[in-house]
């Protein structure tokens, strides 16, 4: 597995992540023990960086990933770099929450969770336009200072949003979505994140699943999985990017690779990116995305694949508002 040092942060991390959304409860249901086996594997695949969230099933995805990982935070501790988010409160009224206290108990409970003395970087899940930088940022400083995590990042903001941050302290990571198609931050705040030697860990790099080259236009969700409310996943629209998935596809098996690890070749040759989270529920899934990691893309490749996604409809995802 191929490392990068992330950023100005100066983890040393896999360039590909696992994370998991999708074990918080908003992806339908799945089999524990299967899931624990999933990060097993990517493990002893040599993945060494681990995301979660304190909004992902309230903490459910957290409590699995320690079980899952509980022998290396007990015995090998520096051998995993463990990232959770918080500073949200899903289904409230105050859907983003900064607040001091409502950070501090996140990342109390995120410890216990997790069953660990520290994070290793804790993330703002999104930004709270209610509660000043300064003060989000003196927060996270403060968790630093009593060494309950040792980096502080954000997810989901833009170029102002780090700037207004980056002036009471230093932002160090970012973690944004982005895939082939949902481009936004190519324009804001890729630039300022490459300017600032912000680490950028990219989310969704299968786009929830378009690029996974499973679905169909009659592919069917659970009730409880979010995208059965997705534009993105209803439609025409889902009829009209699969029809691309499926160049895409025919792009990829020419070069004996699947669409999916092409997806996150792709998006891990954008420069700025360092590392691509990866979901998985079943440890072959974890595996084919992993050896995305070695796929090297050339000029010409990256030309291509811009010219077959060049009418492809952008996309939106979940928030803690709802859902685009």
């Amino acid at each position: 597995m191929r490392t990068t040092i992330l950023g100005r942060s100066g983890l040393e991390v896999s360039r590909i992540a696992f994370g998991t959304w999708q074990l918080g409860g908003q992806w339908g249901a799945f089999d524990e023990d299967t899931a624990i086996a999933a990060i097993r594997h990517a493990r002893e695949l040599d993945v060494t960086l681990f995301d979660t969230a304190q909004a992902y099933g309230s903490g459910q995805s957290e409590a699995l990933l320690g079980k899952a990982l509980s022998h290396e935070l007990k015995n090998d501790r520096d051998s995993v770099v463990i990232a959770t988010k918080g500073g949200t409160k899903p289904r409230s009224e105050r859907a983003r929450d900064s607040r001091r206290e409502w950070l501090t108990k996140g990342v109390d409970d995120s410890l216990r969770l997790l069953g660990v003395d520290h994070i290793d970087l804790y993330q703002i899940h999104w930004p709270d336009s209610l509660t000043p930088a300064a003060d989000v940022a003196e927060t996270l400083q403060g968790f630093v200072d009593a060494g309950k995590i040792r980096h502080a990042g954000v997810s989901n903001y833009n170029a102002a949003q780090l700037a207004d941050f980056d002036e009471t302290r230093p932002v160090e990571t970012l973690q944004p979505p982005y895939h082939l198609f949902r481009r936004g931050i190519e324009t804001d705040p890729l630039p300022y994140a490459r300017e600032h030697n912000i680490g950028v860990l990219a989310y969704s790099p299968l786009a929830s699943g378009l690029l996974t080259g499973t679905l169909t236009a009659d592919t069917v969700f659970e009730e409880s999985d979010w995208r059965s409310r997705s534009s993105a996943f209803l439609g025409e629209n889902l009829r009209h990017n699969l029809e691309i998935v499926d160049k895409l596809a025919a792009f990829a098996a020419e070069r004996g690779i699947s669409v999916s690890q092409l997806a996150i070749a792709w998006t891990l040759a954008q420069p700025g990116i360092h590392t691509a989270i990866v979901g998985a529920r079943k440890p072959h899934n974890i595996e084919q995305s992993t050896a995305a990691a070695d796929v090297d893309l050339t000029p010409e490749d990256l030309a291509e694949i811009t010219r077959i996604i060049a009418d492809a409809i952008q996309v939106g995802g979940a928030s803690p508002e709802g859902i685009a």
